[in-house]
């Protein structure tokens, strides 16, 4: 991956943060690729979050909305509601407008993507196939 891809990767995009306020981190893994969502929810488990898994857009709003998680590892490409569709439904609930939301996918970080991505109000982005420790970094700089 190109040193560039990897420096925006590794840095918020947005201002959004969240705080614990003394609760564990609360994290909402969504793809449609149930083996990819579950092994990430379980490594992340070992990283002190709490961790739920959504299987498609639509089941990330509904779960997002109720459950209220301080971040949300979007796919992008998924059947039904994309992650595009998802994340705008998201970001227009009271509720979940404020989430951070990190685009986790594998398209790669080429400077159209990030701009479509920034567009429909991600947060940060992450690509799939890198070091889970990258993610748990990116995930661990909106924490204010």
């Amino acid at each position: 991956m190109p040193s560039n891809a990897t420096q925006i990767a590794s840095h918020p995009w947005t201002k959004r943060s969240f705080d614990l306020a003394g609760m564990p981190l609360r994290l909402l893994v969504v793809d449609d690729n149930h083996n990819a969502a579950e092994a990430m929810a379980s490594y992340l488990s070992f990283e002190n979050m709490e961790c739920r898994v959504a299987f498609g857009g639509l089941e990330a709003i509904a779960i997002g909305t109720h459950w209220a998680p301080h971040v949300i590892l979007m796919d992008i490409s998924m059947p039904e509601c994309n992650g595009y569709e998802a994340t705008f439904a998201l970001r227009q609930d009271q509720r979940t407008s404020g989430t951070v939301i990190v685009a986790f996918t594998a398209l790669n970080d080429d400077g159209d993507v990030r701009k479509h991505l920034v567009d429909h109000s991600f947060d940060g982005y992450s690509q799939k196939g890198q070091s889970p420790s990258k993610l748990v970094a990116l995930v661990m700089s909106f924490l204010h």
